[in-house]
């Protein structure tokens, strides 16, 4: 799940990132935003992975989820979604506020 927050003042959106997995241990948000650095994400009581990001408006970026450091999923609310160089599909995370 992806919840974006917009700011009045600044050219800046903050995203929340949520995935739950019943079955994981940990889960890392890897975002072509920063590099495809791997951020691990928090689990809250819930059971549900979280992580919060803050980026530019106006921009598309690509991410994906990296479950156990073995299985890669997306998102089912990401923007859209385009092919990645190892045959599989990124998310898109567009922050136009239109979007």
């Amino acid at each position: 799940m992806l919840k974006k927050r917009f700011f009045k003042t600044k050219q800046e959106v903050e995203v929340a990132f949520e995935l739950t997995h019943e079955a994981a241990g940990q889960v890392a948000l890897l975002c072509e935003a920063n590099g495809w650095d791997p951020i691990e994400m928090k689990q809250d009581k819930r059971g549900r992975f979280r992580a919060k990001l803050r980026l530019p408006k106006e921009r598309k970026f690509q991410f994906r989820y990296l479950v156990d450091g073995t299985t890669w999923t997306n998102d089912e609310e990401a923007d859209g979604y385009c092919r990645n160089q190892f045959g599989g599909e990124n998310g898109i995370l567009d922050t136009s506020p239109s979007a």
